[in-house]
């Protein structure tokens, strides 16, 4: 996949996080997909349980990440840098 050039640093970032987090060279890792999106509200599309947020748009990112047969969702938006997204908020 191809990145857009100006979400090139965000993705750098996110590969790089996650190489980290897993201890993994970060050519192993897959950029699956890498777009800007309009998230709905301040949670940047990863509300955490029992959280309430800001109802405003805000402007982001979505990272897809794949290592081996798993998806990795990194989020960003504002001034927020990519962070890993999992099932119960950020990680």
């Amino acid at each position: 996949m191809k990145t857009p050039e100006p979400l090139e640093p965000l993705v750098r970032h996110a590969v790089a996080d996650l190489a980290r987090r897993l201890s993994i060279d970060a050519a192993r890792i897959v950029v699956v997909d890498a777009r800007s999106v309009a998230w709905p509200d301040s949670s940047l599309g990863c509300p955490r349980p029992g959280m309430m947020y800001l109802q405003v748009l805000q402007d982001g990112v979505q990272i897809r990440l794949r290592v081996g047969r798993k998806e990795y969702a990194y989020h960003s938006g504002g001034r927020a840098a990519p962070f890993l997204c999992g099932p119960k908020g950020p990680a």
